[in-house]
Parts: structure tokens; C-alpha cells; sequence
């Protein structure tokens, strides 16, 4: 049958189910076809926290969202324009998130009295009458499915119900253009070893994409054409945490340091162990530790050891790191943490996203202990953000913190995969010895950066410990003038480090009295809400800030050129309290602390509040 084609500039859609639907399965083969047809794009995953929630509760529910679009995006998106829907769960979990009017896809099997009755459903919503303000498809997907399997040989009806999300994904393939080679070829890969398993799954996938094509339920099909503008090179759909761990990796090889990960399971920092660990080619080395402050201490021991020694955890782990992360401060080592931030306090909300570990990252160890923090912007951007970590510790002989947090860690994004020759190489600068002079470990050079001694080497013997050092000769000191001056010095190395960071760059247009001033994650959401004020005829600027400590250096003075600063934040406030603190200036704060990130809408309606 002939059906209408409608060019879409851009369309935000929502896979949802029972985590054991397959729903962030579905949505990133969905992405990996999309990102083939050269659509800007990004994800966001949303992980229910519990292992395995009862089938068909609220608690149980996953979901992948993915905005792509025919221009630059700048966010996975706010409300989505299409849901599906795999269960009454998935359904009640979701219809709040969506706008009047959205499309929502059903699989109308799987509306049950049973499953209505855990999803919390007084009445069927496909009866009664409580959706007529969308566009409902209702598709019995776990019938149609089964039907296409039951031809297989072997295949059990279990097989079936495991593939329906194969089925959704053909469908959404066909009624968005996406390609299905990309698909076929991943599902003959993945499943190679199981046959029974395979077929299954390209039957469901196949089935779908057809139903698409031949039922009168579905009779428009909609295309969003390439992105134009798109830099030449050769691109690779990553994560936050995958570019997190390319970066790593890429400053290993460029600083010719033996790579050592050592981190105890924590969600969602998790997965930077599991990638890094499939890595030993590049010689990197990972390692389960019994507990968070095994992990720092190894860490630590590496970096002392002359290797790239990095930790990587969440809140709840940092708080455990913390007198080791001083250690670090007080031996002056390089060593790199990872802290990708979740919602607190305690266990919180293990799989939501916050931004709530930034007054933690500064101040969260006992005593003066000053040291460097980063906090990328995007999935993309954690790769430089890693890379910079590693040079910022090198050259300072420092820990330096990496503020992540779920969004960017699960978050994807096209990302232009750069030549790793030509990334600047580190020095280590490891220090020799002089025959004739004794060595010094706290003598330092014009940064402040002590000598980096490998352990073992001749003539380098020295004394190691938490307790304060002697000035130069690194003896063990209890002099009031000295433990003062060591502070300054400290101090004074981690202030230094400004000289390398760049201005505060600002996005603003002649006459804006307001600047819009975020950090880490909110990026995305902030360009895209003042780019929305803006085609609403307000003025209004904006300016990110990715260097946390030591700010760039002329921070005070954009602060101080603006009526109205406004900082966008998912916590409570903290950016904002710092600079009002340290510059004095009224800044106002808009904080989130919902578990989710933050949504252009809410950037733009607080910039119209000000206008």
C-alpha cells in the first residue's frame, strides 16, 4: 500500500519496558542505525535501580531515549515525541514525561488484568478513554512475534517473548527510515553462537519492520535527513564512560605510562572498569579491590610506583577515599580519581543523575588539602577531560578529580575519533640522580611540581608518609612555621595551575544583562534553552565552566559584567553559594534535584522569569 512520506527536522523517541524487555538493547541498535544515516544524535538510558524489580511493576520499568535530528542537538531531548510502550508499567511510568498530542505505541498484548493491576490501572487507559489526547497504536507485538518465530525449529516460546523487542525495533525502523542492514549484521554477530537464538530474533526484527510497511494502523512514515555542517572525519558513537576511558588510555600511550585502574564495583562508575578492562592490549592493567579504600591505596601505590595510577567510583565511594585522596595531596603524587556522581546522600538513588559531589570534591578531606578539579561537559568531551586530568598531574605532581555523573557516563553522542599522534605527548619528567648533590624531594621547579623518584632507582631514597614534611629534604616535621609553609606551597601549586586553564569564553549577544553560567553535564541543556530564549526575542548570554579548581582567571570579571547571573544546577545550589562567596556577587541559583537532568524548557522558562 502507498503511504505519506513527512520530512521531520528532528524526533525525540522513547523505548520502554520491564528491564527484562531488552528496551536499552532496542534503543541503541535503533541509535547505531541512526548514527549510519548521519543524524546528530543523543541517548539517555534510564536504569530502574533495582537488580530485578517484580516483572510489571513501576519499580521494574527501563527506558532509552534518543533525540537525532537533521542539525546540531545539543541534548537527548525534554518530552519525547514517541513512546513505546511494552507494558502497562512501562506505560503509567512515562505518559507524565510526554506532551498532548505525542504518538504512543502499545503492545496491546501485554494489557492484562494482571499487569494492570501491578502497574496500579483502576481501568485498561486503552479503553477507557484517558489517552484520546495522543495517537495511539495499539499492536499486539507479543502475538504477531510468537507467529513469526513458531516457523524456527528449536525455537520455544520462551525464544519469542524474549525477541518483542526486536519486533518494537522494526517497526520504529521502518516508520523512521532506519536501515536494517546495520541491524541484521549486529543481530549474526552477537548471536552467532546460538542459532536458534539468532533467527529468532532477525525473524522478530523482520516481522516488524514488514507489519510497518503492510498495516493500515501505521500509514505515514517519517524521514529526517543527514546533518549538514558535520566535520570530515571518521566518527564512533560513545558514551561518557567509553570516552572516558579512550582518554586514559590515550594519555597512557602518549606519556608512555603503564595504565593501572583500580576500583571497587559501584554503580554506575562500574562500567569504567569493565571497559578499561577489555583493554590489556594497551597495556592496561585493572583490579577488583576488596573494598573503596583498597582501591585508593592501589592506586596511590602505583603512582608512587611511577605507573598512571587512577581510581574511579561514585559518592558514597568517595567519601571512603577521602583520607587516601589526602595522602595523595600530602605526597604530592599524580594519581587521577574518578568520581561519576549519583544521587545522594548515602545510597540514594544509585542509578539517577545528580551534581551534588562539587563541594565534596573540593573540600570533602580534612585539613588544607587544595587539588585540582575537572568536570567534562559532554559524553565526547569526557575524552579530553581524562587527557587533561593526566597532563594537569603530571606536570603539577598532584591527584586531580574528574566530576562525571550518570548522565555523561550513560549518555552517547557522535564523537570524531581523533589521531592519537597527533595528541601533544606527556613527559613524566622522571627525576635522576646527581652524583654529587643528595636528593631533594620536596626541592621544586617553577610550577611548584617536587621531583618524581621511581622507587628502587639509586641515589633516590626517600622518606614516604602521611605525616608533614620538612620543606625540601621531605623529613618528618612538626615546626609550626613549616607545616604553614608547606600549606602555602600546596596551595600555591594547585592556585598556579590557572596559568594553564583558558578564559572563560562567553556566548552573548549586544545588550544581554543576564548570563547563564552552568558546569559539567548541564551544558547541553543550557545552549539549547538559550538558544530557545533567544529565537523567543530575549537577550540573554551564556558561559560553561569545565575547569572547577583553579577557576579560570577571569571568571570575577564576566561575573562582574552582567546585572543578572543565573547558574543552573542538579544540586542544591553549590557552584552558586561558592561564587557568591568568593566574588560577592548576587548570583541567583535554579536547582534540580529530581534525579533526572536538566530539560532546555526549564533554562528557558527561568531566563523568560528574568527577562
Amino acid at each position: 500500500m502507498n503511504k505519506t512520506i513527512e520530512d521531520r527536522e528532528r524526533v525525540v523517541i522513547r523505548f520502554a519496558g520491564d528491564s527484562g524487555d531488552g528496551m536499552q538493547l532496542a534503543g541503541s541498535r535503533f541509535t547505531d542505525a541512526t548514527a549510519v544515516l548521519g543524524n546528530d544524535l543523543a541517548t539517555l538510558p534510564n536504569f530502574p535501580a533495582e537488580i530485578r524489580a517484580p516483572a510489571g511493576t513501576l519499580a521494574g520499568v527501563s527506558a532509552f531515549q534518543i533525540h537525532f535530528a537533521s542539525r546540531d542537538i545539543l541534548t537527548p531531548g525534554d518530552a519525547p515525541n514517541v513512546l513505546v510502550a511494552m507494558n502497562p508499567a512501562a506505560l503509567r511510568a512515562n505518559l507524565a514525561e510526554i506532551d498532548r498530542g505525542a504518538t504512543i505505541i502499545v503492545n496491546e498484548d501485554a494489557f492484562s488484568r494482571r499487569n494492570l493491576d501491578k502497574a496500579g490501572y483502576d481501568s485498561n487507559p486503552l479503553e477507557d478513554g484517558s489517552l484520546s489526547g495522543y495517537r495511539v497504536h495499539r499492536i499486539p507485538m507479543t502475538t504477531l512475534t510468537g507467529r513469526a518465530v513458531e516457523r524456527i525449529d528449536d525455537a520455544s516460546t520462551r525464544d519469542a517473548g524474549r525477541a518483542k523487542n526486536f519486533f518494537a525495533l522494526g517497526v520504529l525502523s521502518w516508520l523512521y527510515g532506519r536501515p536494517t542492514d546495520v541491524t541484521e549484521r549486529w543481530i549474526e554477530q552477537k548471536f552467532a553462537g546460538n542459532a536458534t537464538v539468532l533467527q529468532s530474533n532477525l525473524a522478530a526484527f523482520n516481522a516488524g519492520w514488514s507489519f510497518g510497511e503492510t498495516t493500515e494502523l501505521l500509514d505515514v512514515q517519517y524521514r529526517v535527513k543527514p546533518a549538514t555542517g558535520v566535520p570530515p572525519g571518521t566518527y564512533k558513537n560513545v558514551n561518557g564512560t567509553t570516552a572516558l576511558a579512550l582518554g586514559l588510555i590515550a594519555a597512557s600511550v602518549r606519556s608512555e605510562l603503564p595504565l593501572l585502574l583500580a576500583s571497587y564495583p559501584i554503580t554506575p562508575a562500574s562500567e569504567l572498569l569493565h571497559e578499561l578492562s577489555r583493554h590489556a592490549a594497551f597495556g592496561v592493567t585493572t583490579i577488583q579491590a576488596e573494598d573503596e579504600i583498597a582501591a585508593a591505596g592501589m592506586a596511590l601505590g602505583a603512582a608512587f610506583g611511577g605507573r598512571l595510577g587512577v581510581t574511579a567510583t561514585s559518592g558514597p565511594g568517595m567519601d571512603l577515599k577521602a583520607e587516601t585522596i589526602g595522602l595523595a595531596v600530602a605526597l604530592e603524587l599524580p594519581m587521577i580519581v574518578v568520581d561519576v556522581q549519583r544521587a545522594g546522600p548515602s545510597t540514594g538513588m544509585p542509578t539517577k543523575t545528580e551534581q551534588s559531589d562539587l563541594l565534596m570534591a573540593l573540600y570533602g578531606r580534612h585539613g588544607e588539602s587544595p587539588l585540582p578539579v575537572l568536570a567534562p561537559s559532554t559524553p565526547a568531551g569526557c575524552f579530553d577531560a581524562a587527557f587533561e586530568a593526566v597532563q594537569v598531574a603530571l606536570r603539577y605532581r598532584t591527584p586531580v578529580i574528574i566530576l562525571s555523573d550518570t548522565f555523561l557516563a550513560s549518555s552517547s553522542e557522535p564523537w570524531r575519533i581523533p589521531d592519537v599522534a597527533t595528541l601533544p605527548p606527556i613527559d613524566p619528567a622522571f627525576t635522576k640522580a646527581h652524583r654529587d648533590e643528595p636528593f631533594m624531594p620536596y626541592a621544586r621547579d617553577e610550577r611548584l611540581a617536587r621531583p618524581w623518584a621511581v622507587p628502587g632507582t639509586p641515589g633516590l631514597q626517600h622518606r614516604i608518609g602521611g605525616l608533614e614534611k620538612a620543606d625540601i629534604t621531605g623529613n618528618i616535621s612538626y615546626d609550626a612555621d613549616n607545616h604553614a609553609r608547606m600549606t602555602e606551597l600546596r596551595a600555591a601549586k594547585v592556585a598556579g595551575i590557572a596559568r594553564d586553564v583558558p578564559p572563560l569564553a562567553v556566548d552573548s549577544q549586544p545588550g544581554a544583562s543576564l548570563l547563564v553560567l552552568g558546569w559539567g553535564s548541564s551544558e547541553g541543556a543550557i545552549r539549547a534553552g538559550v538558544r530557545r530564549a533567544r529565537e523567543a526575542g530575549h537577550t540573554v548570554a551564556s558561559a560553561h565552566l569545565r575547569h572547577i579548581n583553579p577557576l579560570p582567571a577571569n571568571i570575577g570579571e564576566v561575573l562582574r559584567s552582567f546585572d543578572r547571573v543565573l547558574v543552573p544546577e542538579m544540586n542544591t545550589g553549590q557552584l552558586a553559594q561558592l561564587l557568591r562567596a568568593k566574588f560577592l556577587v548576587d548570583v541567583e541559583s535554579f536547582s534540580k534535584v529530581q534525579g533526572q537532568p536538566l530539560f532546555s524548557a526549564e533554562i528557558e522558562q527561568e531566563i523568560e522569569a528574568r527577562q
